[in-house]
């Protein structure tokens, strides 16, 4: 199998359990380099918690995930499967980008500063090279004129597009994105949907989970409905949207459509 044909993501039977509360229920999907995966389900049905094991800021208690067909967070040896040394961990999850609900931007930084830090930090460049990167992706994301405010001064939209930049910065080879517009004020939404759908026009493989159908039927290659930890109908986004052939999904999206 060569490598583009490797999935850049595969879970296989992914369990994750919080003592008694099974959250993830053997989870199995796959999404090909350059897709969009959409997330959507009920709060509390475990897509969070699945974005969160893809980069192993989770630990997952069977199965496996994998991410551009290495094993995230854990070396195989023996037909055995054993944890990563943390900073393994942490340099593995470098080429995952993820965006959460929340900005988690560095308040006293400016926004070019808070997309220089982590490419500085782990010297990926002269400061130079790495000042005239981050403004391009602040350009990227519609805010190259903003790259010396520092976020109070930005809006909810603003601040997420510049949290998406520097999720970019270190160059990653898939982006996870957990409900980013849900914090956002309705009237933001749009400015960072756009965002993501460049993105996705660009070729970047990407798993989003939200709740705006809109995007998942515009933009996603692949629509996921999950519910108390299984994934519990996939397929062609306009086809689940507009047909969907579990009662559980039925019932979900007369709510939400």
């Amino acid at each position: 199998m060569s490598q583009t044909d490797i999935p850049m993501v595969k879970a296989e039977a992914v369990s994750k359990a919080y003592g008694s509360n099974q959250v993830l229920k053997s989870i199995s999907l796959e999404v090909k380099r350059g897709e969009v995966l959409c997330l959507v389900g009920p709060s509390g049905s475990g897509k969070s918690t699945f974005l969160r094991c893809i980069n192993h800021l989770e630990t997952i208690n069977a199965g496996r995930l994998s991410v551009d067909g290495e094993l995230v967070g854990y070396h195989e040896r023996g037909g055995k499967i054993y944890e990563m040394h943390p900073k393994e961990a942490a340099r593995q999850r470098r080429d995952i980008g993820m965006v959460f609900q929340r900005f988690n931007l560095f308040p006293h930084k400016t926004a070019l500063e808070n997309v220089m830090l982590a490419p500085t930090l782990l010297k990926k460049g002269n400061k130079a090279a790495l000042q005239t990167r981050a403004m391009d992706l602040l350009a990227r994301v519609g805010l190259a004129e903003r790259h010396d405010y520092y976020p109070a001064h930005l809006s909810g939209g603003q601040q997420q597009r510049v949290a998406i930049a520097r999720a970019l910065a270190m160059e990653p080879k898939l982006m996870l994105f957990d409900e980013p517009t849900s914090a956002l004020d309705p009237e933001l939404v749009g400015e960072v949907l756009d965002v993501m759908k460049g993105l996705a026009e660009s070729g970047m493989t990407m798993i989003v989970v939200t709740h705006e159908m809109g995007f998942a039927r515009e933009v996603a290659d692949e629509l996921v409905f999950m519910d108390g930890g299984v994934v519990v109908e996939s397929g062609d986004p306009t086809e689940v949207l507009t047909n969907p052939q579990r009662e559980r999904t039925k019932a979900f999206l007369s709510k939400v459509l």
